[in-house]
């Protein structure tokens, strides 16, 4: 455990957003703790935290403050700490990075949230095995209660559970993946030549497609078997192989003293 200095996580494990958050913590060489609340049990946390502000995490405890929503957690980063930036210095390729970040947030991030639950819903038995090598303990040893409560508050919270709102999930998780590859052409990265927060994002948002080896354990033998037959014929897409590339280059790992609230 840190001291009162230590910046604090607060993370769901599985959740790209948090990825995204603990890619730029990790980029930066930020020594901090982590805590995973139970299934659930963020939303009231981040309300708590936040004073109301945001209701879902990642939140960073950063000096003092509590930092809801990961692009208000990156800018925070790079002031903090501004070695290994994540914003171009060139003035038009900052905005053009930070434009591309919030597509990848807006466009990208909600839907293949959508369709990763919408598949786990039809798929107790991979959402149970999930649950089992993700949660917390000690509700890791009660993964079927812990599972039909997680099936009931994805649906609520995301409405998972429609199948029309599945089909345009996948229709828009295949424009971003085609954007992906426009902004890319011959380059090797969005903006510039070096890596960034477009690049951060992009990839960290996509994981859940690739599920590259440096992304978050828990999704590689247990994703839900409509969403592998979905995102098994894309693997070999430009876009992918890039997202996977992004991983090997750059997920950098970072020291953590990891704590469950």
């Amino acid at each position: 455990m840190g001291d009162r200095t230590t910046p604090i996580l607060w993370h769901i494990d599985v959740s790209h957003y948090s990825e995204k958050a603990r890619w730029a913590l990790a980029w930066k060489g930020v020594e901090h703790e982590r805590r995973s609340p139970p299934p659930g049990g963020h939303i009231a946390v981040a309300l708590w935290l936040t004073r109301g502000a945001n209701y879902t995490f990642p939140v960073l405890t950063l000096d003092g403050r509590h930092i809801g929503d990961s692009t208000a957690i990156v800018e925070a980063l790079e002031r903090r700490y501004p070695e290994s930036p994540l914003y171009p210095s060139d003035p038009a390729q900052r905005r053009r990075a930070l434009q591309l970040e919030d597509l990848f947030d807006e466009e990208l991030g909600p839907d293949i949230r959508l369709l990763v639950w919408h598949e786990f819903g039809n798929d107790r038995e991979r959402f149970e095995r999930l649950v089992r090598e993700t949660a917390p303990p000690p509700l890791d040893k009660f993964a079927s209660p812990t599972a039909l409560y997680a099936r009931v508050y994805t649906d609520l919270r995301f409405r998972v559970r429609k199948p029309e709102a599945a089909e345009r999930a996948r229709a828009k998780v295949l424009a971003m993946l085609d954007k992906l590859e426009d902004e890319l052409g011959d380059g090797e990265y969005l903006v510039g030549d070096s890596f960034s927060v477009a690049d951060l994002t992009a990839a960290s948002l996509f994981y859940p497609l690739v599920l590259p080896p440096e992304a978050p354990g828990g999704f590689e033998d247990s994703a839900a078997a409509g969403f592998q037959e979905f995102r098994e014929p894309l693997l070999e897409r430009p876009g992918s192989k890039w997202v996977a590339e992004m991983f090997r280059r750059h997920r950098k790992p970072a020291e953590t003293a990891s704590a469950v609230a």
